[in-house]
This record gives structure tokens, C-alpha cells and sequence, in this order.
């Protein structure tokens, strides 16, 4: 599209150079812009054009363009605002979606950008309307309807709707019978809304529940102002209520002015040629389709015809939405059968450069038109890699803990159950999670899903869950790793089951054959190598390798390879191959022996393998009956869309969360990992999301920094909150505005090494520092002691029955078969220094805790099986002090049920045994 100066209004000139929001005014036929400090007040009289700028994650911007049409707008002043959309989208380089908005029937996009609420006012410049500016307050009714809020002159209360009555000492809500606990909570953000704009969040707020007639002074004030108390009528359907809506699909090229139909049995991306434009009705959304190469005059004529259809058919109410080709939008393309986007949109940006090069010869600041460079922000995690780990191999039916060494040593044709639990921000935090090799058996996946429901279940939901799949592994996985390795083959039973059914080769690692990894990652603590087959097209110029053959060991380096790359290789060779001599390979310099492993010499690539990109996040309110998944997305979402009786999905495009409310009944926070699932397969946003994307679910007040930096702002103790979404909300309003938790804020466990906050760059290990082959991480106390010792700690004091902060490295010496003799004695004067060091410092103090039982007493009881020992057994042990009948289980039985040993336990106060007890609920 050719674009002259004469064609842009000098209003627009600069605008949409950064992220926020930029509203003109339709005064004199001409777009005049607005004061910040008038931004999201509207006027019935008016007409506005409003344009949203969105600062992307690649560095780009995406511009959105909105015209606002009052009741009492004119003809003329509507049709401006609608051509003078058209001259902002050129300003901005022809690529920008444009909507109409009507009052009263705005998209849910638009509303969100003013958030709770817009409540226009009556008057207007343009039309010849004076402002009207109040001088005392005026009682006002408005109706909730939605996102809409619509002030009514009248008394017109039904039992469906929501109604603020808005007082000049008093805001009432009332809620009508058949109105959701969602609706009434929204309604409050209206309230809270109204409290500060109109009454410096100074008057009271109260409540009027439908049906309860004068059963307390509220009531009875509400009712006082409609003359009293009167039954109220069944809610009938008026024209406002009336939508235009239709299954029916017709396309019209615009040619000369006119809508001509396009004939068609079907819709197809082939039917839009890039030098027309298109409309397309759908009953109540009418798109405009305008072609990359297309005059502005003809863009300006297809928007006129479109009106014109509005207006002949009676349905002023419907939504326009103009879109340029390349650009188009989900709703718009999921209207053809088929749609294969074949658009090079480097055209637009071309054109988008040459608007720029225009407005800087105007001495125009064209800085934000230019498309800006992707930022380079380094990875990170945002979790704690100094917490417990625990690993479990999924063998049939059942699962094998894995020794510390083997933690993350995967193999491709098993699957694996993780837990981890490790320091958040506010408490312990614990995520049990999944890992699907790309051998492994469907059956073996389904038991290990049902293994990590049923760990979550047992903890009251408190544990955030995941679901990876190999190869796309997020890197929280790989920061909790470490060094993850992942080998060919596999050594359950489902595998072994899988390659006799199937008659295949058994192709798992064996230390002394021949293998060939491919290394990988961003730094020592999210590194892995990953076997790969060995042969020569395995190799990437982009990546190191290690190439070994019983004692022969050979590391390969390419061209297009980092120095940070060649540091993981020496990691890796520590855990893979330790104490063997190597011979270094350097791509173009090959040894004969190098390309005789490997079969020979062929050609290989040297792209490097690229992650699913993370998008800009979107959230979806979701409703999950009978197998059928209907998701809704909410625009520019905060925390305070997400409602406790519901289930959200947060959906990143690499990964996907699924968000738990608390108050959602079990049976669904059963299936919130099938609903991701099928979140996937819906593809909502037409992304092409892969089936295997890592899923998280969330559960509300245990939500981990890894899910709460999508959000701009998170505060946690709104979650602390006890009650449904609409009694949180009241108490924030009438608390003014700030969320009063039930229970108080707890300390960040520190007692077992772990650290409060993930680590800085300066924080993390050296190179110098030595790594050994056979190191594991030294984790700490055990995950179910971790999850439920966070109730029992003191806010204001250590508590004196766990060890002292230990100082450690980042990614500590593991456990080596000779000094894992010595680790318990060395860990025990550790904890025994630093605990007669901190006692210099500080003044004796009395013990706060009574003594502890005897641990001696306790072994000299005879051990009895579980089954016996409960409550409800049918063959129950007699002669114990049913007080303590933990103390009769063997020491195998008590770790596996508590989560720790029997002198771990027993060190514990009598007060903290009891609390642990209860908390476990065994018998």
C-alpha cells in the first residue's frame, strides 16, 4: 500500500511508539487526542478512536485500534471516526486490527483496557452536547451485565441480574437470586470502582441479598429508595437483550463501492485476493478483509460498504472488525474450512519502514514504528535448585526409588515420577511431576500419571504437578536436574515387554559399547547430555559431543560451537566416562579412528536445535463437562481474574498451566491435568501447540514464582483468603481495597540448607571448582517432611529441634562410595560448628520446646505390621499404648508413612509429633 503524508492526519504523528493507551476525540470531523488524566471516560455524545500498543516478547510492538460510538453520536461523527481508524492503521504501517465499538455491546477486548469498567456520561463535545458536571451527587442505578455496566433512569430489579445502586453516603449491591457467586464478585470491582472515582474511597458499602426482604437495616435502606419492598418480575427479553446472531457465512469482494457476493460451497484462504478487500458476515461480527497491496482509498471504500450493510439490515449493534492481510486474527481464520497462512509479512514491514522514513522527514520521532531488535535475556527458571529431590523408576504397576546417583539418568524407554520440594518465596513449596521417555509404553505412562495424581491427592492438593514429555522438557526440569542425561533404550519392564513384543533390537546404553551424546544447555546447572545414534549425520556443527567405545573416548567440538558449550563437555565426561584419557576432535580436523566409530564420514547440519518459542501468555476461563472443553479468553488478565471456584489455563504457547481455585469440588481438580490436555488439543489460539507440551497444574495458594511471573503483579495473601471469590472481594472493598488474610504469613523454612530465593549469576560455582563423576546433590530433609513442616514453624524464631543453616555451594559434592562413610559424621560437625558459632553471638536463651522423647525407648518396642496396627483392622495388635502407635511400626514401614526416620521423628517436641500426626492422619 503506496501511503503519502497527505494521507496521514498530523493528530496521529508519533503515536503508537510505545507500550499504553492513546484516545482522540471526533471535535470538528477531526481525531483531536485526549489528556491522560481523561483517559477511560467517555461521553454518549462522542465519538472516539482508542489505540492499545502491546510491547511483545520479541522486541516488536502489536497495535490494536478501537473507534467508540456513544447513543448519541452522530451519523457523521461515527462515519469519521470509522475513516480516520483507517488513516491511524497507515500512520502505524497497515498491519494494526481495528474494531468497532458500540456502547453497550463493546468487545471484551476493548473493556479490558479499562478494567473493571467504562460507565459513559451523558453529553458530549463533537454533537453540540454540553458535559454535564455535577455538582451533588446524583443517584444512580446500573445493571452488571457481563463486563457491560448500563445505568438505568428507573427501578427495573430482576432475580438474573446484578444491580449497584449508587447512593451519596451508601453504594448498595444487590444480587439477584439466579446470579452466579463469579458475577457478584465482578460486580464488586464495579463497586470498588465507583467507591473511589465518585466518593474519594471514603462511603460504605453494603450488600442486599435477593429474597431476604427487610431482614436486616441494609435491606431495609435499599428498599427504601424504590417506595419499599416489592416482588420483583421475571426478567423479559427487550431489544438491548436481543443479539443478531447466525450460523451462516457470507463472503462479499468490494469492488467500486459495492458488496458483490462471492460464490462458493465452502470458504477458503484462496477465495482473498491481496489486491481487494473482502467482507465477511457472520451475523453479529462482520470482518473486513483488506489485501497487503490495496490503496487506502479502497480500504476507506470497504469500510463504508460494511457500515453501510450494518445500517441496511438493522443491527447496529454488530461488531466490525477490519483486519489486513497477514495479520489476521484466530476468530477470523477459524470462519474457513481451510486456511493456510502463506503471507510473507516482510512486504508490511517494508511498508511499515517507508510510513517511518515519511514522518522523520517531518521531524517526527519514528522510533517506535521501527521494528526493534528481539531482547537477549538470559534464561531463568525462577525455582530453587538447593531442594530435595526424589526420583522413582515406574515398573509396571509400580514405582523403584532411584539412589541419589542415578537421580537424573534417564533412560528413553521408561517413564519416571519426580518430587521435589525446595524453598519458595513465602513457604516450602513441593512439585511432583511426570517424565515420558519417547520409548516408553502408553501403559507405563497412564501408571505413572495415576502414581503422581495419587502422591498430589495424599497431600491435600498442595503440590504443583507436572507432565513432561522427552525432548520437550522446560527448564525448570533441567534446573531441578541439574545434569540430566538421557540414554537409549530401557530397563523397566515395559520396555523389556515392548521390544519382544515388536521383535526389535535392544538398542540400551551399555557403558562399554559404543555411544554417542550430544551435549547441550546454558550452564552448569541446566546441562544434559542426550544419546544420539552413532553415526556421523548425528552430528551438528552447532553443539559438542562425546563419542566413546569401551576405554576409547573422543569429544568432538563444532565450528558454530560456544566456550560454554566446550565447559559442559568437561562436565558431562566426569559423569559419562570418568578417569579416562579423551582425545579432543575439532570439526575439519578429525581423527580416521574419530570417523571409523562412527561408520564412516557423511554430511550432518549445523542448525542448532531450537525450543518451542514461550509467546505472550493468554488466559482462558475454562468449563469441563462430559468429556467437552469450552474455554473463554480474558484479555489482558491480572490476578483478580482468576476466581477460586474455577479452573484457568495460562497458556505460554512452550507450556501450559492449569490454575485450580480452591474452591473447586474435588472430582474436577481430579481431572485439571486431563483438561490441559485437552486445552491442547482444542488449540484455541490456532498455534499449533504440540501434544507434548510440558503441562503444570496449580493449585490456588501454592502457586510457585515459575507461574506467578506471568502475571504483572502477584500478591499472595489473596490467596491466603478463606470463603468463595464474591466474600473475598466484599472484605477487600469494604476493607478499602486491601485483602485481610485468615491465617498469618509464614517464614521461608531456613533450618535445612536450602536458600530463600533463587541464586544471582555471582552466587553460582566457578569453573575452577572441581566436579566429580560420581557427585549427587546433597539434598536435605525429606520432601514429606518438607511439605508439612512449614505449619509447624515459628514466625518470629528458628526452631530449635531441626539443624542450623549450613552454608553450601550452589551445586554441592555428592556422595562417593568412600565418602559417603564420611558424610554424616563430616555433616554432623558442620551443623555442630555453625550451631556453637551462633550461640557466641547471641545471649543464652531458656528452651522453648520440652524435651524430646528417647529415641532407645522407642527401638526396644517390637514392630508390628501396618495393617494390624490401624484403627479399622480386622486383626488388631492388643497390649500397646494406642497414644503412640506409630512407635510399633518397623523403621522400613515409619520412613516410608512419615517421610522420615524414627529419630528424626522422635527429636521432634511432643506438640510437633502430635501436629505431624494429624496431619498425616495414618490411623
Amino acid at each position: 500500500m503506496s501511503v503519502s503524508m497527505r494521507d496521514l492526519d498530523p493528530a496521529f504523528q508519533g503515536a503508537g511508539q510505545k507500550a499504553g493507551i492513546e484516545v482522540w476525540r471526533i471535535e470538528n470531523f477531526s481525531p483531536a487526542p485526549i489528556p491522560k488524566s481523561s483517559i477511560g471516560k467517555f461521553f454518549t455524545g462522542d465519538s472516539y478512536i482508542v489505540l492499545k500498543t502491546t510491547a511483545l516478547k520479541t522486541g516488536g510492538l502489536r497495535h490494536d485500534i478501537h473507534y467508540w460510538l456513544g447513543k448519541d453520536t452522530s451519523q457523521d461523527e461515527a462515519g469519521t471516526a470509522a475513516v480516520k481508524t483507517v488513516e491511524l492503521d497507515a500512520a502505524l504501517g497497515g498491519r494494526a486490527v481495528q474494531y468497532r465499538e458500540v456502547q453497550g455491546h463493546e468487545t471484551e477486548k476493548f473493556l479490558s483496557y479499562f478494567k473493571p469498567c467504562i460507565i459513559p456520561q451523558e453529553g458530549g463535545v463533537a454533537s453540540g452536547f454540553k458535559h454535564v458536571e455535577a455538582e451533588e451527587h446524583i443517584t444512580r442505578l446500573f445493571v452488571c451485565r457481563g463486563k457491560h455496566v448500563v445505568a438505568f433512569a428507573r427501578s427495573s430489579l430482576t432475580h438474573d441480574d446484578i444491580y449497584i445502586l449508587d447512593t451519596k453516603s451508601k453504594i448498595f449491591q444487590f444480587n439477584g437470586s439466579n446470579s452466579s457467586i463469579q458475577e457478584r464478585a465482578k460486580a464488586l470491582e464495579v463497586v470498588q470502582y465507583i467507591k473511589d472515582t465518585y466518593h474519594d474511597g471514603t462511603c460504605e458499602v453494603a450488600t442486599v441479598e435477593d429474597g431476604r426482604l427487610m431482614a436486616d437495616a441494609d435491606s431495609g435502606e435499599f428498599w427504601g429508595f424504590f417506595g419499599g419492598f416489592a416482588p420483583l418480575p421475571r426478567k423479559t427479553a427487550n431489544e438491548e437483550d436481543k443479539t443478531h446472531t447466525s450460523d451462516i457465512r457470507k463472503l462479499f469482494c468490494v469492488e467500486k463501492g459495492q458488496a458483490n457476493p462471492v460464490e462458493g460451497d465452502s470458504l477458503k484462504r484462496e477465495m482473498l485476493d491481496t489486491s481487494k478487500c473482502y467482507i465477511l458476515d457472520c451475523g453479529l461480527e462482520m470482518f473486513v478483509w483488506m489485501g497487503r497491496t490495496t490503496s487506502l482509498d479502497d480500504r476507506k471504500v470497504a469500510s463504508g460498504a460494511a457500515e453501510e450493510m450494518i445500517r441496511s439490515s438493522e443491527r447496529p449493534k454488530s461488531q466490525m472488525i477490519r483486519i489486513i492481510e497477514g495479520f489476521e486474527t484466530v476468530p477470523f481464520r477459524s470462519k474457513f474450512d481451510t486456511w493456510d497462512q502463506v503471507t510473507n509479512t516482510t512486504v508490511s514491514e517494508d511498508g511499515r519502514g517507508r510510513v517511518a522514513a515519511l514522518l522523520q522527514r517531518q521531524g517526527v520521532n519514528v522510533r517506535g514504528l521501527m521494528k526493534a531488535a528481539p531482547p537477549k535475556e538470559e534464561i531463568q527458571a525462577f525455582i530453587d535448585c538447593t531442594g530435595n529431590l526424589q526420583v522413582w523408576r515406574v515398573n509396571g504397576q509400580q514405582k523403584i526409588l532411584l539412589q541419589a546417583a542415578d537421580h537424573s539418568k534417564f533412560y528413553s524407554g521408561d517413564c519416571y515420577v519426580f518430587q521435589y520440594s525446595y524453598p519458595g518465596e513465602e513457604k516450602e513449596e513441593v512439585l511432583i511431576g511426570t517424565w515420558f521417555g519417547k520409548q516408553s509404553v502408553e501403559e507405563e505412562r497412564a501408571s505413572a500419571v495415576s502414581m503422581a495424581s495419587k502422591m498430589v491427592e495424599s497431600m491435600k492438593f498442595v503440590p504443583a504437578q507436572a507432565r513432561i514429555y522427552e525432548g520437550k522438557e522446560s527448564v525448570q526440569f533441567f534446573v531441578i536436574m541439574q545434569s540430566f542425561i538421557v540414554f537409549k533404550g530401557g530397563i523397566g519392564s515395559g520396555y523389556k515387554k515392548y521390544i519382544a513384543e515388536k521383535e526389535v533390537d535392544d538398542d540400551t546404553y551399555n557403558e562399554n559399547g559404543l555411544a554417542l551424546f550430544r551435549i547441550q544447555g546454558s550452564g552448569p546447572e541446566n546441562m544434559q547430555a542426550i544419546q544420539v545414534e552413532p553415526v556421523a549425520s548425528s552430528l551438528n556443527s552447532s553443539y559438542c559431543y562425546i563419542l566413546h567405545n569401551d576405554s576409547s573416548v573422543f569429544t568432538w567440538t563444532g565450528n558454530l560451537a560456544t566456550s560454554t558449550d566446550q565447559e559442559l563437555v568437561e562436565r558431562q565426561l566426569d559423569l559419562i566416562k570418568p578417569n579416562l584419557q579423551t582425545r579432543a576432535q575439532k570439526e575439519g580436523s578429525e581423527s580416521d579412528q574419530f570417523w571409523e566409530l562412527l561408520g564412516g564420514k557423511t554430511e550432518y547440519s549445523s542448525q542448532k536445535l531450537t525450543k518451542e518459542p514461550e509467546s505472550d501468555p493468554h488466559l482462558f476461563s475454562c468449563t469441563f463437562t462430559k468429556e467437552i472443553l469450552k474455554v473463554t479468553e480474558i484479555y489482558n488478565f491480572t490476578q483478580d481474574d482468576l476466581m477460586t471456584e474455577d479452573i484457568f489455563i495460562v497458556d505460554c504457547h512452550s507450556e501450559i498451566f492449569v490454575w485450580v481455585g480452591q474452591e473447586v469440588v474435588p472430582k474436577n481438580k481430579l481431572q485439571a491435568l486431563t483438561i490441559g490436555e485437552k486445552f491442547i488439543e482444542k488449540d484455541s489460539l490456532l498455534e499449533k501447540l504440540s501434544p507434548e507440551a510440558p503441562i503444570y497444574v496449580i493449585m490456588e495458594g501454592g502457586e510457585p514464582s515459575f507461574f506467578t511471573r506471568v502475571f504483572t503483579s502477584w500478591d499472595s495473601s489473596k490467596s491466603a483468603m478463606h470463603g468463595n471469590s464474591f466474600q473475598r472481594k466484599l472484605r477487600i472493598v469494604k476493607n478499602g481495597g486491601t485483602p485481610v488474610a485468615e491465617k498469618p504469613k509464614r517464614r521461608t523454612p531456613a533450618s535445612y540448607g536450602g536458600r530463600a530465593s533463587v541464586p544471582d549469576k555471582s552466587q553460582q560455582r566457578s569453573r575452577s571448582m572441581s566436579f566429580s563423576p560420581d557427585r549427587v546433590r546433597v539434598r536435605g530433609r525429606s520432601p514429606a517432611f518438607n511439605a508439612l513442616a512449614a505449619t509447624f514453624e515459628s514466625q518470629n524464631a528458628r526452631n530449635l529441634s531441626t539443624p542450623p543453616p549450613v552454608v553450601r555451594k550452589l551445586y554441592p559434592r555428592s556422595v562417593t562410595p568412600d565418602s559417603s562413610k564420611l558424610a554424616p559424621k563430616s555433616s554432623a560437625i558442620s551443623s555442630r560448628s555453625a550451631l556453637f558459632e551462633q550461640q557466641l553471638k547471641t545471649p543464652p536463651q531458656e528452651p522453648s520446646i520440652p524435651k524430646s522423647l528417647k529415641v532407645e525407648d522407642e527401638e526396644d518396642l517390637p514392630a508390628y505390621p501396618y495393617e494390624r496396627l490401624k484403627t479399622t483392622s480386622a486383626d488388631p495388635i492388643s497390649d500397646i499404648d494406642v497414644t503412640r502407635r506409630e512407635a510399633y511400626l518397623s523403621s522400613e514401614e515409619f520412613k516410608e508413612k512419615f517421610g522420615m526416620t524414627k529419630e528424626a521423628f522422635y527429636k521432634l517436641p511432643k506438640w510437633k509429633q502430635n501436629k505431624f500426626k494429624m496431619a498425616v492422619q495414618l490411623f
